[in-house]
């Protein structure tokens, strides 16, 4: 075992903790990465304040890039040295679902508790998401990384592996958009840009954004929606009608967690569209639908988990999209912050007004 610092959740809607913990070297399938940075998502924040349960102390944190210091045995596809992105998708590549191209759903179970991480008395310690990534390292199974240029910055990286796989992988896997067809993303944070970003990569003739302020409706326009609807309007969905052209939406992205958003997303819908489900309520709050609607005009709801992406294939695919200049990462991160300064961070994000915070490490300062 080695001892790392990690922001521990001890208890919810509480202040993390900074403190050492205990990391066990990687087993079968697995591999080390020390980490160069982790950005914050509001899963995380979700999470951290008890709205989704889960076993405490906690360690949080799934949006990370770094650089393999450890490998396992049976993950040979890599060797220490190897500059790579770290994600939450923990698949075992032969259930149903993992030999059906749908890893981010996959059917095996894995008992994050019974992870690598340890207190620092050798007590239990919730390997978060199967990540526990707010920490200097993380032990995880092969699969959850995909190896990234060594002169991509990892900062940078770091929000492949969850806000833009999930943002872009839900316009262009679950949405299934076509060029021509329009569509309106409801929420304008970190997800519902890369949203946007995938709506425009898979050829959209118009983009509505849908958001509570001005301001993030101009930064959404930054990113490729060619129209911005308040939310605060009595009615918004007759002003998306507007900017359609008189018509509803062939696909709405709903990507804030807010349930009068659920309710409302029908409503931007046209005939034959589909609403795909992207954020995350707290469990337990519940949406409302006519059905009757839905189904006389043939409208469709689709779950959406991290955009339904192979990482493997779709995360190359992007970086290539990135250094073409055709996908913004640069000019999503909001601030950069110390392990120390990690509460400030969550408080900035809490905001609404951050794209993404990152934490950035200072690997000198890590033990090999």
């Amino acid at each position: 075992m080695q001892t790392i610092k990690a922001a521990v959740c001890r208890e919810f809607n509480t202040p993390l903790v900074i403190e050492e913990v205990q990391i066990a070297p990687p087993g079968m399938g697995e591999v080390e990465v020390t980490l160069d940075a982790v950005a914050i998502c509001h899963s995380d924040i979700t999470y951290a304040s008890g709205a989704w349960g889960g076993f405490l102390p906690a360690v949080y944190g799934h949006e990370a890039a770094g650089v393999i210091s450890a490998v396992g045995e049976a993950a040979s596809d890599f060797k220490v040295g190897d500059s790579v992105v770290v994600t939450l998708i923990r698949a075992c590549g032969s259930c149903p679902s993992c030999a059906g191209g749908k890893p981010t759903i996959c059917e095996t179970p894995y008992d994050t508790v019974k992870g690598p991480l340890r207190t620092a008395d050798g007590g239990p310690l919730d390997q978060a998401m199967a990540c526990g990534a707010f920490a200097e390292k993380v032990v995880v199974n092969h699969r959850q990384i995909v190896r990234i240029p060594d002169t991509m910055a990892k900062d940078v990286a770091s929000l492949l592996s969850c806000g833009v796989i999930t943002g872009v992988g839900a316009a262009v896997n679950a949405a299934q958009l076509r060029p021509g067809q329009d569509v309106v993303v409801i929420g304008a944070g970190g997800v519902g840009l890369n949203a946007i970003q995938g709506a425009r990569i898979a050829g959209a003739r118009r983009i509505v954004a849908v958001d509570m302020t001005e301001e993030k409706l101009e930064i959404a326009r930054e990113f490729g929606a060619t129209h911005g609807v308040l939310a605060t309007l009595d009615a918004p969905w007759k002003a998306s009608y507007k900017a359609l052209g008189g018509r509803g939406a062939d696909a709405v992205l709903i990507t804030v967690g807010a349930i009068p958003a659920y309710d409302q997303a029908p409503r931007y819908l046209g005939r034959g569209g589909r609403a795909v489900m992207i954020g995350m309520p707290h469990s337990g709050a519940q949406a409302s639908y006519e059905p009757v609607i839905l189904a006389a005009i043939g409208q469709g709801l689709i779950g959406s988990k991290m955009g339904d992406v192979v990482i493997q294939r779709d995360i190359p695919w992007m970086i290539d999209l990135y250094e073409q200049g055709r996908l913004k990462l640069d000019e999503l991160i909001s601030g950069r912050w110390s392990l120390e300064q990690i509460n400030e961070a969550i408080a900035d994000t809490k905001t609404g007004s951050a794209k993404r915070n990152v934490i950035v490490f200072d690997r000198g300062a890590v033990a090999g």
